[in-house]
């Protein structure tokens, strides 16, 4: 997502120098097998790599999880800009509890509702070009995994938002 930053993102977990040429740089995937964690890292090297750094080495650590609440806030608002609708902010610690239904809608089951994991929710989705809350989910996916489709009922465009993790 060349709209933010890995620090505003929130993979970004540690980096250590370890002399003028060597630089250790610590990532988490915002998923487990996150195909962008690979291009993330080839980043980091080509950029530390033209700033002389000789030695670098990127990890990936997976704890703690990454979560869309490690978004940092100027991160949020550089992704309203870009026309994304950020993650809301969660609102449970602790355990989370998990409903479990049929996984395929359509003639027989509630024909085109919100999936259960946003369902309910208090805080809506905005619509990042014109504030609406008043929108509505178009398709659980969209250009990426982590991102839905959605279409607000205001202004009538449809636009992507960042899922909550």
């Amino acid at each position: 997502m060349p709209v933010l930053s890995l620090r505003e993102l929130g993979v970004l977990r540690s980096l250590r120098a370890h002399g003028p040429e060597s630089v250790e740089v610590e990532l988490t995937p915002t998923y487990t097998g996150c195909p962008a964690i690979e291009a993330m890292a080839q980043d980091i090297r080509e950029a530390l790599g033209r700033r002389g750094v000789r030695d670098v080495e990127v990890r990936t650590v997976l704890t703690p999880a990454w979560s869309t609440d490690d978004i940092t806030p100027e991160g949020r608002s550089k992704l309203r800009r870009f026309g994304i609708a950020p993650p809301r902010p969660s609102e449970a610690h602790g355990p989370v509890s998990l409903r479990l239904g049929a996984t395929r809608r359509g003639a027989v089951g509630p024909s085109y509702a919100e999936p259960p994991e946003t369902a309910g929710r208090e805080a809506p989705v905005h619509c990042p070009l014109c504030g609406s809350p008043d929108t509505e989910l178009l398709s659980r996916f969209s250009s990426t995994a982590c991102k839905a489709l959605r279409r607000c009922r205001g202004c009538r465009e449809p636009f992507d938002h960042f899922k909550e993790l």
